[in-house]
């Protein structure tokens, strides 16, 4: 396995607009800043909390090199590099330029919904070329497609660059599986803030969050709890972050996020469509929950 730390704290970075929806560049090194002071282990930019699918391909290489800049080598950046074409996906990974990347984030393929020799056949030829690490992304929600525990441990053991895997399938079944089985070194990451804490309890090496974008205080310190094995005192941050975290996702992702982080002052709280700002009913609700649990 590769020499690179993905235990811990990951914050899936969004993607700041100005009033004309253009890029806030200004407003997102303050937010890379914001997410290192507070206690986060790496970044995630251009996932699909940073609304990617809405980028102009100069805009993500603008985004990489301010956040590649700002972080300045203090901890690991994670770059989204994904698709449904592996052909396409293989020709930017060979093609593109990764300095101060340190591993790609690379979902299941979506839409077209390939079979798990589909999906074992896509992420072998990505593993294949990469010149970084690759951490799989499983998310049957939004791709229309699961890749079963025996993809992901086939994979795990066949492919040396394969380090980790993202799992929001909600299925901790599934996972306990891939932790029970998967080789040494090779890391089982939540992709949902509210299995963080069920799923490093049976042996789980973190999260790449959503929710840490606006608690990073709270989410890092419960995460961190559960690597010294406090998982007692973890609990009782996960249950009172709870219902502000769900919050987060009852109108979308980074619907929630933006709104709460718009409410510190941090960003405007704009969108690109075909997503659109939180109503006022979330609003008042994410500013109750956030004052009533001391989460800013």
């Amino acid at each position: 396995m590769a020499d690179i730390n993905l235990k811990g704290m990951g914050v899936a970075l969004i993607t700041p607009f100005k009033e004309d929806e253009s890029v806030d560049y200004e407003a997102l090194g303050k937010l890379v800043d914001y997410q290192v002071q507070n206690g986060t282990d790496y970044l995630v930019v251009l996932g699909t909390t940073a609304e990617t699918p809405t980028l102009t391909e100069e805009e993500k290489k603008n985004i990489i090199s301010l956040v590649v800049t700002r972080v300045r080598g203090r901890i690991p950046i994670v770059l989204g590099v994904g698709g449904n074409c592996t052909r396409s996906v293989v020709e930017k990974l060979k093609t593109d330029n990764f300095e101060g990347i340190d591993a790609i984030l690379s979902v299941v393929p979506y839409y077209n919904k390939p079979s798990q020799e589909g999906i074992y056949q896509h992420y072998k030829a990505i593993a294949g070329v990469s010149p970084r690490p690759v951490v799989m992304y499983n998310i049957p929600g939004r791709t229309g497609v699961n890749m079963t525990a025996e993809t992901t441990l086939r994979l795990a053991r066949e492919c040396k660059n394969i380090i980790a895997v993202k799992e929001a399938s909600g299925n901790l079944s599934q996972m306990a599986y891939i932790l029970r089985d998967r080789p040494e070194g090779f890391l089982v990451i939540s992709g949902d803030d509210n299995l963080t804490l069920p799923l490093m309890a049976m042996g789980g090496d973190g999260v790449i969050s959503v929710a840490v974008n606006a608690y990073p205080g709270k989410f890092c310190r419960m995460v961190h709890l559960l690597q010294q094995g406090d998982t007692a005192a973890a609990a009782g941050l996960h249950l009172e972050m709870m219902e502000a975290t769900d919050a987060l996702f009852a109108e979308g992702n980074p619907v929630g996020v933006k709104a709460a982080l718009a409410y510190y002052g941090l960003i405007r709280n704009n969108l690109r469509l075909p997503l659109v700002r939180s109503s006022a009913v979330l609003n008042e609700r994410l500013k109750e929950l956030i004052g009533r649990y001391d989460l800013k």
